[in-house]
């Protein structure tokens, strides 16, 4: 074996070797969990009282939550439809949850009053809907034939949701409802206001075009100068007074379209406020390259825009996701909407909670999707700049 090295001694001022120390270690309580522990939660007296008091209330919330959740929960009931017995969830009232009401009404909240018999079509539609959207976030797969998948996808949904080919019993619009009905509206109205909302964005910066920068401007302050629930009002009976006689557009193509032209509205702000914070060095840089001015736009500028803006644009989308429950004023029924009806049974009534923790819950999913995935895409579309 390898002899260790011989440590080299240190000489003193009166030439006697002077013992070596001993390399210094940071104290364990300020280092690590403990450290953090220490410098953020009990670096005061008040910080510290303020820190169990915080904690006292969070462990006494969970416990009641897991009590009332969990533990005095009722799971099951007898009987089904106008024969259920909810007597044991009213025993129990307060004390307890009564998912039986899940349990007995979650097909109901999820597809509304579509066939129960051919409710394997919605759900096949939200899984093409959760697949699609899986796709459209992996970047190796934006090119052109994203598109035609798209395409592909919603001529899908469309055959599967109204049915009458292949084989399928048709099915009305009316008779369409819950988590379907919201990803339709969701999807439709953030695939179709993104492009419409750059290009507002693009005219109201226009200074050669004063009647296009006009138009613009009119459009955004007046769709934001109104709230969402006064123009699905109006698509609902204003609009349909100046069709010719005879003719009638479906509710659900009226709600879509005030919903398209709402968020478009909104999103355009928010672009435009990307394309002023790119510095005036970008636009002469691209004009400097003898670029078209689309050539300019969609390879330069555009792109440095939308990368300043997308927590705003995701927060944007969130928002337009929650606010399809306002097609109700229309006589649509979204999944909010499904899960409100489904307690209006008399054996039902008194448990609206536990309906709208369960719609919450989806809510929640599709949205916090939303909001980690536009995290980790900044995350990555700024990775250059910590370099």
């Amino acid at each position: 074996m390898t002899p260790p090295p011989a440590q080299t001694a240190v000489i003193g001022a009166d030439g006697m070797p002077v013992p070596a120390e001993e390399p210094r270690r940071a104290p364990v309580l300020s280092v690590g969990l403990l450290g953090w522990l220490r410098a953020n939660l009990f670096s005061s007296w008040l910080n510290t009282a303020v820190t169990l008091a915080l904690a006292y209330f969070l462990v006494s919330w969970a416990l009641g939550l897991l009590s009332w959740g969990v533990i005095n929960a009722v799971w099951d009931v007898p009987g089904t439809g106008a024969q259920i017995d909810t007597s044991a969830c009213r025993a129990v009232r307060g004390e307890g949850a009564c998912w039986a009401l899940i349990g007995e009404k979650y097909r109901f909240i999820l597809f509304g009053t579509y066939p129960f018999d051919e409710q394997w079509r919605p759900a096949l539609v939200v899984v093409i809907f959760v697949a699609l959207y899986v796709v459209s976030a992996m970047r190796r797969f934006w090119n052109r034939g994203l598109g035609l998948v798209w395409i592909a996808a919603l001529t899908a949904i469309g055959v599967l949701m109204w049915g009458g080919v292949f084989g399928l019993a048709f099915v009305e619009q009316e008779r369409w409802g819950g988590l379907p009905i919201t990803l339709i509206l969701s999807t439709f109205g953030i695939a179709f206001a993104f492009p419409l909302s750059i290009l507002v964005a693009l005219g109201r910066r226009q200074t050669s075009m004063p009647a296009v920068k006009a138009l613009c401007v009119v459009y955004i302050e007046l769709i934001r100068g109104v709230p969402l629930i006064s123009l699905l009002f109006m698509a609902s009976v204003m609009f349909p007074l100046f069709l010719p006689e005879g003719m009638n557009i479906d509710k659900l193509l009226r709600a879509q379209v005030a919903i398209i032209l709402f968020a478009a509205a909104y999103l355009a702000e928010v672009i435009r406020g990307g394309l002023q914070a790119l510095p005036r060095g970008q636009y002469e840089a691209a004009e400097a390259l003898g670029l078209s001015y689309w050539q300019k736009t969609g390879f330069i500028i555009l792109p440095q825009a939308l990368r300043l803006v997308i927590p705003p644009l995701v927060n944007t989308f969130i928002g337009m996701f929650k606010d399809t429950s306002l097609v109700l004023i229309i006589g649509i029924f979204d999944l909010l909407n499904t899960a409100k009806t489904s307690i209006i049974e008399p054996a039902w009534q008194g448990f609206g909670i536990e309906a709208y923790l369960f719609v919450s819950a989806i809510y929640f999913v599709f949205c916090f999707a939303m909001s980690k995935y536009s995290q980790d895409l900044e995350t990555e579309f700024n990775r250059h700049r910590r370099r």
